[in-house]
C-alpha cells in the first residue's frame, strides 16, 4: 500500500504516526489488551486537546474508558481528577477498579459512609459530596483539573437531578468536564448547553452496541424471534407472532360458561385455553430451564416487585432447579461465609440467611432495594464470577452497578409507577435490555419478553426499535442552594447563574414553538370574528351576555356544592370515637362505627409528598368488618350519629377476629335503624337577581331575534374558546421565561422574611441553613433555631431526625405510626407544628411543592424504629415492630446518620449557643448508636 504513495505522502504519514505515538493517548492505549472503539478514540483525542466532552453511548459500550483517560491525563499533568457517580455502589466499584490499576496510594474514596485517602490525586465520590465541597469552598478543590460525571443522565431524576446541574454550573472554569451518559435522543441539545456554561465541549454519540442484541418472545414451549430476518434498516415483525396475537384476540372465552349447570373454575378455563391454543405464559422455573438448555444463562429477570423477586427464587427452589455443580456450590459457600463473617449468628437468622444461601448455592438469587446491602454485594460478586446464573431483580438494577448478563428477561411490559400501572417507556426498555451481552465474553446478547394475554408484538417492536430517551432537566432552586449562592456570589450574580441552568435553557427553547402557535391562533380569531357578524347588531356583545349568564349559573352551582360540602365537613367534625353513622355513598356506603374522627382540614402527609383534604377523614369499621379511612367524597350530605357504642380497649384494627367481633356488635346494636333521607334545597339560581337581569338584557338585545342566531353563537363559542386557549399559551410563554430566577426570588423573599438573608448578607441563621442539605433543610434549621431538640437523648434525637428523611413507600391510612413517648413525642409534635407554620409561609410566598420546591410534611413512620435501634434493641425486635425489610431499614438508618452528621456541624452555629453544643454532642452520639450491627457492616447504602 505504501508503495503507491509518493515520497511526500509517505513522509506526511510517518510524521502523523510519530505525532500519535507521542500523545498521552498512545501511552494510555498500551495499558489495555484490547483496541479502542472509534467513539472512544474520538472522545479521548478531544480531551487531550483541552476540550470538554459529552459521550452518549449504550450501556456496556465502554464509555467509562473515556473517564479513565481523564484520570490518566490528570496523573500525567500533575493535576487532580474527581470521578463522580450517582450511587455509592458505583463509587465503591469504581474505586476498586482505579485502585487496582493505579495503586491504592493514588486513589481515594468519598461517600456518605466512607472516607479513604481523601487527599489523593484521584478521588471517586458521589455527586452530592462534590456539590457540598463546591459550596463549602473546600481546600480539596485546589489543583483540580478534571471532573468525570458518570451516568450524567441522572440529572433527569426528579429528586436528585438538580445536584448534577449545580456541580456543572459551579465548577471552576479551569476544570475540564467529562460527561458520560446513556444514549439520549437530545444529546446535541445537552451538548449545546454544556458549550454555553462550560466552554468548548465535543459531543460524541454512539448508537453502536459492541455486542449485538437479539429480541425474542417466549410463548408456551417455543421461543420466537421478534423480528424477521432480512435486509434493510426497517425490520418487519415476525408474522408468526402477529398471527398468534390475532388468533388469541379472536377467541372469545365466555366467563359464564357452564358445565352441568355450574360455573367453570378459572383454573379449568385456563387449562382448556392452553389445550386449545398451545400458547401460554411459561412459569419462572420453566423459563430458566429453557434458557439453560439453550446456553443463554446467566440471565437477569426483571420483575417490578420486590415480593415477586423473592417468590420467584422460592418457586425455582421448590421446582428443584440446580444450576451449579458441587464444585461451584462449595465455592459459593466459601465466598458467602467469608463476606458475611462479621454478621452475628442471631442476625443471620433474622435476615433469612440460610434460605438465601440455599438459593445462591443452586445459582439463583433475588436483587432488590429491600435486601441487606451486604447480601446485594454478595449476589453481584457471585453473578460477575458466574457462580449465580439466574437473578430476579427490580428495575433499580438497570441503573446500578456493572452486572451484565447474556440474557435479560422481562415478564411484563407494565409496571407500577407509584400512582398507576403504566406501560414501560422505550427509554426504560432500552435501559433494562442494555444489560444483555457481555463485552469480550458473549458474541451476542438476548432480550426475552414473556407472552402475556393481550400481548401486542407491534407494541414490543415499537419499544425495541425506538431510542427515545430524552434528557429533561429537573433543576429547582432550594433554600440551602439559595443561601449558599448568595453567600458566594450575592443575589444578582446568583440569579444570573441560575438563568444558565439546563432547565432554563430547555424552557427558553420551548417558547419558540409556542409563540408560533399564538400567531396562528390570532389569525384564526380574525376569521371567527368575521363569521359571527350579525346584520341586526353587535353579536360579540350578545355572545358576551350569554357567556356571563352561563358563568353565573356555573358559579352558583359550584357555590351550592361548596356549601353542601362545608355542611358535610362540619357534621364530620362533630363525630367522636364510638359514634354509629350511616355512610351515605361510595364503596363503603352503609352502617359504620367511627374509630377515629380523622385529621383536620388542610394538607396531610401522603406517600407522594402531601395530599389535599377539604375536611376530616374518619377511620371507620364497616358492618362488613372492613377498617377504612373515608374521604369527604363519601359524605355528599351531612351525617350525624345514629347511636353510640363503646370500643373495647383491646380492639386491634389489624386483627380479623377483633374486626369480626366489633362488626357483629355493630350490626346487633344499630342494624335495625333506618337513616333519615336528606331533602334537597331550592336552587340558588331561581332567586338570583344577576341571572334575572342578564336574561332580561339577552331578550332585549337586537341579535336575540336573528334567524341565524344559533349559527352565529356557534362561531362565537369557537372564537371565545380559541381566545381562551391563546391567553393560556401567552401565560405559558410568560411562565417559562425567567422561571428559575422567579422561583429563586420567591425563595429569597421568604428567607429574608425569616431573617436568613439581609440583602446580600447571609445571617447567622443562614450560615446554619447552608450546612443542612436535604429535602427538609429549612425545617431542620428552624428546629435548631427554636431549640426543639435540646434536652433530647441521642435515641430521641435519632427518632426526631428520622422524620426529616423518611418517606413511606405507600400511604398507610389505617393506623397512625407508633411513636416513642416522653420528650421525643413532644418534639415530633413541635416539628409538625413548625412545618405547618412554614407551609403557611410558603403558600403566602407562592412556593409550591407541586413545582418541586418547598417542604413536605415530616413523616413519622420511622421514628419508633430509629429510637429502638439507637436505644440498643436487637435487630429481630426492631424489624418485626417496624414491619420493614432489612435493606430498607439499613438505608433509612444511613440517611438518618447522614443528616445527624450535618446537624452536628450546624448546631454549634445556633445563636446564643449553649443548647447548640449539647445537640451537636448528642447528634454525634446518635450516629454512634445507629452505626452498629447491620448498619455498620453494610458498606453500601
Amino acid at each position: 500500500m505504501t508503495e503507491d504513495l509518493s515520497p511526500a505522502e509517505r513522509y506526511a504519514a510517518a510524521r502523523k504516526r510519530a505525532a500519535e505515538q507521542a500523545t498521552a493517548l498512545a501511552d494510555f492505549r498500551e495499558m489495555y489488551d484490547f483496541g479502542l472503539d472509534p467513539f472512544q478514540i474520538e472522545a479521548c483525542q478531544a480531551l487531550e486537546t483541552g476540550k470538554g466532552v459529552l459521550v452518549a453511548a449504550p450501556t456496556g459500550s465502554g464509555k467509562t474508558i473515556v473517564g479513565e483517560f481523564a484520570v490518566h491525563l490528570a496523573l500525567q499533568q500533575g493535576k487532580k481528577c474527581f470521578y463522580t457517580t450517582p450511587i455509592k455502589a458505583l463509587s465503591n466499584q469504581k474505586y476498586a477498579d482505579l485502585a487496582k490499576r493505579y495503586g491504592a496510594d493514588k486513589v481515594g474514596l468519598l461517600t456518605g459512609d466512607n472516607s479513604v485517602n481523601a487527599d489523593a490525586p484521584v478521588v471517586v465520590m458521589t455527586t452530592e459530596v462534590l456539590r457540598n465541597m463546591l459550596y463549602a469552598g473546600s481546600q480539596t478543590l485546589l489543583g483540580l483539573g478534571y471532573v468525570v460525571m458518570d451516568e450524567v443522565h441522572y440529572l433527569s431524576d426528579r429528586f436528585r437531578g438538580a445536584v448534577w446541574e449545580e456541580v456543572i454550573i459551579h465548577l471552576p472554569e479551569s476544570v475540564t468536564l467529562v460527561s458520560l451518559s446513556a444514549t439520549v435522543s437530545n444529546a446535541e441539545e445537552f451538548g449545546d448547553w454544556l458549550d454555553t456554561v462550560r466552554g468548548d465541549t465535543e459531543v460524541i454519540v454512539s448508537e453502536h452496541r459492541p455486542v449485538p442484541l437479539f429480541q425474542h418472545v417466549l410463548a408456551g414451549r417455543r421461543m420466537y424471534d421478534l423480528f424477521e430476518e432480512g435486509e434493510g434498516r426497517k425490520k418487519a415483525v415476525n408474522p408468526d407472532l402477529t398471527r398468534m396475537a390475532r388468533m388469541e384476540a379472536s377467541r372469545s372465552y365466555n366467563p359464564r360458561d357452564r358445565r352441568k349447570g355450574k360455573m367453570v373454575r378459572e383454573a379449568d378455563r385456563e387449562r382448556e385455553r392452553r389445550q386449545r391454543s398451545r400458547i401460554w405464559t411459561p412459569g419462572r422455573p420453566e423459563v430458566i430451564e429453557r434458557l439453560d438448555s439453550e446456553g443463554l444463562l446467566p440471565a437477569i429477570t426483571f420483575i417490578f416487585s420486590r415480593a415477586a423477586c423473592e417468590a420467584a427464587v422460592q418457586q425455582c427452589l421448590y421446582a428443584g432447579l440446580r444450576l451449579n455443580d458441587e464444585e461451584a456450590r462449595a465455592r459459593v459457600r466459601e465466598i458467602v461465609e467469608e463476606r458475611t463473617a462479621a454478621i452475628p449468628d442471631e442476625d443471620l437468622h433474622v435476615l433469612g440467611y440460610f434460605e438465601w444461601l440455599e438459593g445462591l448455592e443452586r445459582g439463583i438469587a433475588a436483587h432488590h432495594a429491600g435486601m441487606l446491602p451486604t447480601f446485594k454485594e454478595v449476589v453481584e460478586e457471585l453473578f460477575v464470577r458466574g457462580l449465580v446464573k439466574a437473578v430476579f431483580a427490580t428495575e433499580t438494577l438497570a441503573l446500578g452497578i456493572n452486572m451484565p448478563a447474556r440474557s435479560v428477561i422481562l415478564e411484563k411490559l407494565v409496571k407500577w409507577n407509584g400512582e398507576q400501572h403504566a406501560d414501560i417507556t422505550p427509554g426504560e426498555y432500552t435501559q433494562l435490555t442494555g444489560r444483555a451481552g457481555r463485552r469480550g465474553i458473549d458474541v451476542e446478547g438476548h432480550a426475552v419478553v414473556l407472552w402475556q394475554r393481550g400481548f401486542s408484538p407491534e407494541h414490543l417492536a415499537g419499544l425495541a426499535g425506538t431510542r427515545t430517551y430524552p434528557l429533561r432537566s429537573s433543576f429547582k432552586p432550594s433554600y440551602n442552594m439559595a443561601v449558599n449562592l448568595v453567600e458566594q456570589f450575592g443575589r444578582h450574580r446568583s440569579r444570573e447563574l441560575l438563568e444558565t441552568s439546563f432547565a432554563q435553557f430547555q424552557a427558553d427553547k420551548s417558547v419558540v414553538g409556542i409563540s408560533r402557535q399564538v400567531q396562528r391562533n390570532e389569525e384564526g380569531l380574525d376569521g371567527y370574528k368575521a363569521s359571527m357578524t350579525c346584520h341586526l347588531g353587535d353579536f360579540e356583545e350578545y355572545a358576551r351576555l350569554r357567556r356571563e349568564l352561563k358563568d353565573r349559573e356555573t358559579d352558583l352551582a359550584k357555590q351550592g356544592a361548596a356549601q353542601r360540602r362545608a355542611a358535610a365537613a362540619a357534621a364530620l367534625e362533630k363525630l367522636k370515637p364510638g359514634d354509629v353513622i350511616h355512610v351515605p355513598s361510595g364503596k363503603f356506603a352503609g352502617l359504620a362505627l367511627v374509630l377515629d374522627p380523622g385529621i383536620p382540614a388542610g394538607r396531610s402527609n401522603g406517600h407522594r409528598g402531601f395530599e389535599q383534604h377539604d375536611g376530616p377523614r374518619p377511620l371507620v369499621l364497616t358492618a362488613e368488618r372492613q377498617v377504612k379511612r373515608l374521604a369527604s367524597i363519601d359524605f355528599p350530605v351531612p351525617v350525624e350519629a345514629l347511636e353510640r357504642m363503646r370500643i373495647p380497649k383491646s380492639f386491634n384494627a389489624r386483627s380479623p377476629q377483633s374486626r369480626r367481633d366489633l362488626a357483629s356488635a355493630l350490626r346487633t346494636k344499630a342494624g335495625h335503624i333506618v337513616p333519615d333521607r336528606h331533602r334537597k334545597n331550592r336552587a340558588a339560581a331561581a332567586d338570583d337577581r344577576e341571572i334575572t337581569r342578564l336574561r332580561a338584557e339577552l331578550r332585549a338585545h337586537p341579535c336575540h331575534g336573528c334567524d341565524e342566531r344559533e349559527d352565529h353563537a356557534r362561531w362565537a363559542e369557537r372564537y371565545y374558546r380559541l381566545r381562551r386557549d391563546t391567553q393560556q399559551l401567552e401565560h405559558r410563554i410568560e411562565g417559562r421565561t425567567n422561571t428559575i430566577a422567579r422561583t429563586f426570588d420567591r425563595i429569597v423573599a421568604l428567607l429574608t422574611e425569616m431573617d436568613y438573608l439581609r440583602g446580600n448578607e447571609v445571617t447567622q441563621n443562614g450560615k446554619r441553613l447552608a450546612r443542612l442539605y436535604g429535602e427538609l433543610d429549612l425545617l431542620a434549621s428552624e428546629c435548631l433555631r427554636d431549640g426543639v431538640w435540646e434536652g433530647l437523648s441521642p435515641a430521641e434525637l435519632a427518632a426526631c431526625v428520622s422524620a426529616l428523611v423518611f418517606e413511606a413507600r405507600a400511604a398507610d391510612d389505617a393506623l397512625a405510626p407508633k411513636l416513642p413517648s416522653g420528650k421525643a413525642k413532644a418534639a415530633l409534635g413541635e416539628m409538625v407544628r413548625i412545618w405547618g407554620r412554614l407551609d403557611a409561609l410558603e403558600e403566602e410566598f407562592k412556593i409550591s411543592q407541586t413545582e418541586g420546591v418547598g417542604q413536605r410534611e415530616p413523616d413519622l413512620g420511622f421514628a419508633w424504629a430509629a429510637h429502638q435501634w439507637a436505644s440498643g434493641k436487637g435487630l429481630d425486635e426492631v424489624l418485626r415492630e417496624a414491619d420493614m425489610p432489612a435493606g430498607d431499614f439499613v438505608r433509612w438508618c444511613k440517611q438518618v446518620i447522614d443528616v445527624l452528621g450535618q446537624i452536628s456541624a450546624a448546631a454549634p452555629a445556633v445563636s446564643g449557643a449553649g443548647g447548640g453544643d449539647t445537640v451537636a454532642k448528642n447528634a454525634r452520639k446518635a450516629v454512634d448508636a445507629l452505626r452498629r450491627g447491620v448498619v455498620a457492616y453494610s458498606s453500601v447504602g
